[in-house]
Parts: structure tokens; C-alpha cells; sequence
């Protein structure tokens, strides 16, 4: 090709992109453009022609195939090539058409364009080869001289280009919505804050290292939140270290209140509604692409009021906390003498939950909202009492007949009053819990419990549980009806009543507890 038909076709290219092509390019692989045709000559000249042709600084790689067949087998393996120059008739007079449909409709490659050259245009009337097929350009071997080889190359590559884009920002808005869903599911900082990273590295779709700050209060200094990569050390600081290479850019992005994309140090800079300011660092092997970060910076929108919601539902969740307890504390309260009874309720019942998961027991019923919520649940299992009159409940001697009635219509009321309260909630929540817990720890797994005389799996796994810890734990500890028993007997007790009184498979997991908990370290 002359200098001088170069020339003639600068037109096809950007001033910007001819000046500065190799500046700041976020992929430095050649352009991918594959030859078939079963004649060597048409190689040999479209090779001469396009030799030294460049677009966006990125020259040619040409693969060559002489039959349909063997194009098949390179596109199956090379998905990225961009660009077919396709001959019609080879091992048969519609082998090229029939490729082109396999590409579309077998390899479901859209993206590749495909531009047919034939040498007898009647045999595949241009009209009908464009209609029918789904190829790009349709071009006679007799008029493609090398000035139009190049123009339509160098169109087909750009027209390549922006459906890959396209394909891109597609599939990284979907990544956007699919990583902003899974992020409001996560309870902990850290934990969303590692959430951010990965899903920051799936847009990009590079293992990025990454480190995640929070500024904190008016003191200035970067609170490492979670790291990955080659930062993970990080996340054993409390501090990003002054002397560390991303410090100045965290700090400018900081101070300046938006992101920096200084490669190798890009920072994305987030702001809250809370006033938390929050940055990324992204550091992917080569400089950013706009469309990259058009999409982070898109994504940082979507982390900040991820954020805020975080924050929110950190607030909601302590405050249904809060009301859990006093409500605890309140029947604690007038149980007199069971000192610190729910708070080792709470614990020994989500060891068992665990461990019960460890064991393979229940895998249907042990859902993670059961794991998360049961210890708090728990401590709501003699909420009941509080309609229980002083006399009865703090008598110290035996009870008659009445009494007892009395005593164990606190299952009901607990029920009672945990399932109307539970109501006025969406979904499950620790009042669903705590109702099934009120209403069934004293159940027995033969049927002979109280208040409604359930049989084994009909009693809630939650209640189950927590009918095994609260005779446990009310055998070793001190009332004002028993003395304490040593640990051995109170297991034993409840060893004795499994399969009667109690779970068989909740008294095995107590076992595993004990006997771990009783072995020295």
C-alpha cells in the first residue's frame, strides 16, 4: 500500500485516535482479522496489502483458513478474532454462506464482522446473500482494490469496537445490578466492604487488587476496611501507612472529593448521605478504559446508597435487638434468682445450631435466617411468665394442680403475644422465632409435653433446641427450688431423655459441645 492511499483514507480515523493511539490504551493486543478462501494467491495478496495497517495503535494478527471447515475450528477457538474475510464458493458453491450462518447461529458469535468476497457474484446475488444472511459487507474480489480492502478492514474494526463496548457495558451494568442485590445482603462492614471489592473485580474482569478505606470522624486518617490481593496485609492495620504508595492518591481523592485515575493508582471516591467517605483503590495491569470507568463510577453510586442502607438497617437491627432483651430482661426480671439464664441460653443455643449444621442434622431446617437468629431468640422463651402471679411463680415447694396449669398456660401467653408482635413484621424476623421457642421448649419429641402435646418434628427445630438448653442449663445452675448439679449428672439427665423427652440428634450435637469444651487446649 502507498503512502498516498494511507493518505486518502486518514478520513477513516480520528484525529484523536491517530495522535494519540498508544496513549493510555487499555488492551495492547493486535487486532484479530481471519483469511478464507481456497486459493493461496488471495492470501498471499490480501496479507501484502494489509501488511504495516494499524487502527487505534494496534496493528493486524491475520489467521488464514482454506475451507469452511477449518474456519469453523478457528473461530470455535479464538473467540476474540473481529473481523472475516470470507470467500463463497470453496469445498462447495455456498460454503462461505454457510459458515457465516453457522457463526451467527452455532458459535452465537454477534459480535465478529463478516465480510464476504466473492469472484462470481452471480452465483450469490448480492441482494438476496444480504437479506438472508446475517454478514456486514458483501464485496466482488474485482473491485476490492487495496484502498477499499482498507477502508472496509479499518469500518469493520470500528464497527467491531463499538458492539464490543456495547457487549461490555451490558454485561457490566448486569454485573452492576447483580453485585448491588447481593450487596444489601450482607450484614457485617467488612463483609460488604469485601463484597465491594469483589464485585469492583468482576467488572473489570480482572483479579484487581484492591483496598477499601473509610475516612472516619474529622481525624483525617484512612481506616482500612477490608483488602484483598496483593494489599491483604492491609486489612491487619488499622490504618493505611503513610508511607504506603497509595497514600497520596487515597488522600487527593479525599481531599478533592472525587476519584483519581492515575495509573497504576485509580481511586474511586464515594460520599455518603451519612457523610461517610469512602474509597476504592483499583489497580488493574493496564490503564482504565472510559467505558471502565464510566462503570465503576456508575457502581459508586450504587455503593453508597448501599452504604447508607447498610447503615440504616445496622440501626433497625440493633433497635430489634434492644426490644428482644428488655423484653428478656423483663420476665428474667420477675423469675427471681436465674441470674445470668438467657444470656447462657443464648450462647449454648447457637453452638448447637452450628453444630447441628456440622453434624449434616436438618439440612432443610436449619435455613441462615434460623443460624442467624435463633441465640436472640432464644432469650425470649419464658416471656410468658410475666403473666405468671408472684405467688406461683416464686414459690419455692411443690405445686398443686391449679398451680401448675397456671405455670404452663406461660407457654401459650408467650406465643401469644410473640405471634401478634411477629405479624406486624414483614418476613421472618426474631418475634417469629421466639414465638415458635415460646410455644414449643416444652414439648416433648414422644408427644408427652405440654401445652399442645407435639411429637417430634412437629415441634420447631427452634424449640427443640432450646427445650435441650434450658434444662441444661437450669440443671447446673443454682433456683429456689434446687441446688446446682454437677455438669456429668446434668448431661447425663439429658442423655437419659433423649428420643422421650428431647431431640436425639440436639443431645448428640450437646454431647460434641461438652466433650469439646471439657477437652484441654
Amino acid at each position: 500500500m502507498t503512502d498516498a492511499t494511507a493518505a486518502d483514507d486518514n478520513w477513516l480515523l480520528d484525529e484523536e485516535e491517530d495522535e494519540h493511539a498508544l496513549q493510555g490504551a487499555p488492551d495492547q493486543r493486535q487486532w484479530r482479522v481471519l483469511i478464507v478462501d481456497d486459493d493461496e494467491d488471495v492470501h498471499a495478496v490480501t496479507r501484502l496489502a494489509l501488511r504495516g495497517v494499524a487502527f487505534k495503535g494496534r496493528e493486524l494478527e491475520l489467521f488464514s483458513a482454506y475451507s469452511a471447515r477449518e474456519a469453523y475450528d478457528i473461530l470455535a477457538g479464538t473467540p476474540d478474532i473481529a473481523l472475516v474475510l470470507l470467500d463463497v464458493v470453496m469445498e462447495t458453491d455456498d460454503a462461505g454462506l454457510l459458515l457465516a450462518r453457522r457463526i451467527r447461529e452455532e458459535l452465537h458469535n454477534a459480535l465478529v464482522r463478516v465480510v464476504l468476497r466473492t469472484g462470481q457474484p452471480g452465483q450469490a446475488p448480492e441482494q438476496r446473500v444480504i437479506i438472508e444472511y446475517d454478514i456486514n459487507d458483501y464485496k466482488a474480489k474485482t473491485e476490492l482494490t487495496t484502498q477499499k480492502l482498507f477502508t472496509t478492514v479499518i469500518s469493520a474494526l470500528r464497527a467491531y469496537e463499538s458492539l464490543n463496548m456495547l457487549e461490555r457495558s451490558r454485561v457490566g451494568l448486569g454485573k452492576i445490578l447483580a453485585g448491588a442485590t447481593n450487596l444489601y445482603q450482607i450484614h457485617s462492614l467488612r463483609e460488604f466492604a469485601s463484597g465491594v471489592l469483589n464485585q469492583v473485580s468482576a467488572i473489570l474482569d480482572v483479579g484487581a487488587d484492591g483496598v477499601l478505606c473509610l475516612m472516619q470522624g474529622d481525624t483525617g486518617e484512612a481506616t482500612v476496611v477490608a483488602a484483598t490481593g496483593g494489599y491483604a496485609t492491609l486489612a491487619e492495620n488499622a490504618h493505611l501507612p503513610d508511607a504506603h504508595a497509595l497514600a497520596p492518591t487515597i488522600a487527593q481523592a479525599f481531599a478533592e472529593k472525587k476519584s483519581q485515575f492515575n495509573h497504576p493508582h485509580n481511586v474511586l471516591y464515594i460520599h455518603t448521605r451519612e457523610n461517610r467517605d469512602v474509597a476504592i483503590s483499583v489497580t488493574p495491569p493496564w490503564p482504565l478504559a472510559q467505558i471502565q470507568r464510566d462503570l465503576l463510577e456508575v457502581f459508586s453510586e450504587r455503593i453508597a446508597a448501599a452504604f447508607d442502607n447498610l447503615y440504616m438497617f445496622g440501626q433497625l437491627r440493633k433497635a430489634q435487638e434492644a426490644t428482644v432483651v428488655a423484653l428478656a430482661d423483663l420476665a428474667e426480671f420477675r423469675d427471681g434468682g436465674t441470674g445470668g439464664h438467657v444470656k447462657r441460653v443464648q450462647q449454648l443455643s447457637c453452638a448447637l445450631a452450628a453444630r447441628l449444621k456440622e453434624r449434616g442434622a436438618y439440612p432443610d431446617q436449619l435455613t441462615p435466617e434460623l443460624l442467624d437468629m435463633i441465640g436472640l431468640a432464644s432469650i425470649l422463651h419464658d416471656v410468658g411468665k410475666v403473666a405468671t402471679p408472684d405467688h406461683i411463680l416464686l414459690k419455692p415447694g411443690p405445686h398443686d394442680d391449679e398451680e401448675r396449669a397456671r405455670m404452663r398456660a406461660h407457654a401459650d401467653v408467650g406465643r401469644g403475644v410473640l405471634e401478634r408482635a411477629a405479624a406486624m413484621v414483614d418476613g421472618v424476623s426474631y418475634l417469629t422465632y421466639g414465638a415458635e421457642i415460646a410455644g414449643g421448649h416444652h414439648e416433648h419429641w414422644d408427644g408427652n409435653g405440654y401445652p399442645n402435646g407435639l411429637k417430634g418434628e412437629e415441634i420447631p427445630l427452634s424449640a427443640r433446641i432450646v427445650a435441650v438448653v434450658d434444662v441444661y442449663d437450669s440443671l447446673l445452675h443454682e433456683r429456689i427450688y434446687k441446688e446446682a448439679w454437677p455438669r456429668d449428672a446434668a448431661l447425663a439427665y439429658i442423655r437419659e431423655r433423649s428420643g422421650k423427652q428431647f431431640d436425639p440428634e440436639v443431645v448428640l450435637a450437646l454431647d460434641d459441645i461438652v466433650a469439646r469444651d471439657a477437652t484441654p487446649a
